[in-house]
């Protein structure tokens, strides 16, 4: 092996196992001394040090553990630089006690489902929970979780500085709550785990690094909830989700990496064995009596799988279940759909009515769902100029390749 294919290899191995490990990493270290900024600066220092060192030094055995090493030598120079005097001669001993103990060579413990609990206590401002857990235990950075939330990367980023010195400060403990307290907890912690999801499906193809892997992870975490909370339908209903859209993943580009919407692609190219699980997870969740979002939502996708394997049209049932989403959460991107499927029973006019309804909210003037939805309506309803004018907006506001070549290909089939 060459130099330079040594050197990629060793920097390969190295986002693997940043993406792969941080939240993990992260909540190991931030358990005990509950300084999560603190944590993530001591990783950040580490992966560099990885970068640096691996590459001409090869790879460890464990990799996660070397990064536990030198994260704790740098969370214990942090803690040095900061402190003065007698004081800080204390703090780093009891410092050093908490970032010295635990394992090495070990396996690492799994705490990201308890950072995650500790990020949706209720000391926490509730708007910034889910975009915390987003941060700490996945490791996406402001901007990223900005667009997911539909606010500006500045503000995200200032908000998130503030959480994470509210858990210090209040000393938030990092545990799963006990039964008595999941119910106020739990929404936080699937809103997150949903948001990171979404995030991922929006990149396909692995291509960005950032949102690589998001998808599995979120699919882990799902699991992990529905272990802990075996009878929480809510749980089930997220998981039952993530696993009806991670299904269809094969079948959303072509091989040339083009993309493919939902009404033209391949159903035999969907992994059965995930629908089928979807499908049992669905039913166990309606059986116990309480329906939510989640539920709802997989229930949508379970309506979509019907239809394109079967080829019978059942948008009147498509468009209650949105209805019912609407009651419950009365979210635009819900709006959005809801129009889209109330297009195929009543024609583009009254999917475009149903657009304006919710076209004056402002976090949709940069949301491009909202100006491909539009774009395709006015299209189907003859409005050519106006729907060019959409799909233009979409495309400046697309992030993937792949997806504004398909919108392009959309406006460019538009008549004059």
């Amino acid at each position: 092996m060459s130099l330079d294919e040594h050197d990629a290899q060793a920097r390969s191995t190295a986002d693997a196992v940043a993406r792969r490990s941080y939240g993990k990493l992260v909540a190991f270290l931030a358990a005990r001394t509950r300084d999560v900024a603190a944590a993530e600066d001591a990783l950040s220092e580490a992966f560099a040090a990885a970068l640096a060192d691996w590459p001409r030094n090869g790879c460890p055995a464990n990799p996660e553990a070397w990064l536990l090493t030198v994260a704790r030598r740098k969370g214990i120079d942090f803690a040095r630089r900061r402190k003065t005097g007698e004081i800080a001669s204390e703090e780093l001993q009891r410092v050093a006690e908490v970032l010295g103990s635990g394992p090495t060579d070990a396996e690492i413990p799994d705490r990201r489902l308890a950072l995650m609990f500790a990020c949706a206590h209720p000391a926490i401002e509730a708007g910034i929970r889910a975009p915390l857990i987003l941060q700490v235990v996945l490791g996406l950075d402001a901007a990223t979780i900005a667009s997911a939330f539909l606010i500006s990367p500045a503000t995200m980023g200032q908000r998130l500085v503030r959480a994470k010195s509210k858990i210090r400060q209040a000393g938030i403990p990092f545990r799963v709550p006990e039964r008595e307290e999941l119910p106020a907890r739990l929404d936080t912690v699937l809103a997150a785990i949903y948001a990171a999801f979404a995030e991922g499906w929006t990149d396909p193809g692995g291509t960005d690094v950032a949102r690589r892997d998001l998808t599995a992870e979120a699919l882990f975490l799902a699991r992990l909830i529905t272990e802990l909370l075996p009878d929480e339908p809510e749980a089930l209903g997220l998981l039952a989700l993530t696993l009806h859209a991670g299904a269809r993943r094969r079948a959303r580009r072509n091989d040339d990496g083009e993309y493919i919407p939902l009404a033209e692609q391949d159903s035999e190219l969907w992994d059965a064995q995930m629908i089928g699980e979807a499908e049992s997870l669905l039913r166990q969740a309606s059986a116990l009596g309480s329906i939510g979002r989640y539920q709802l939502e997989a229930a949508l996708q379970s309506a979509h799988v019907y239809r394109c394997r079967t080829g019978q049209a059942n948008w009147p049932e498509v468009v209650q279940l949105y209805d019912a989403l609407l009651a419950l959460a009365g979210s635009p991107v819900i709006a959005i759909n809801r129009a889209l499927a109330l297009a195929e029973i009543h024609g583009p006019s009254s999917g475009l009515a149903a657009l304006q309804a919710v076209a004056t909210d402002a976090r949709l003037a940069e949301y491009q769902p909202y100006w491909a939805a539009r774009a395709e309506l006015l299209s189907k309803s003859g409005a050519h100029s106006e729907a060019r004018e959409a799909y233009e907006i979409a495309i400046g506001l697309e992030r993937d390749p792949s997806v504004r070549r398909f919108l392009q290909q959309r406006q460019a089939a538009l008549t004059p």
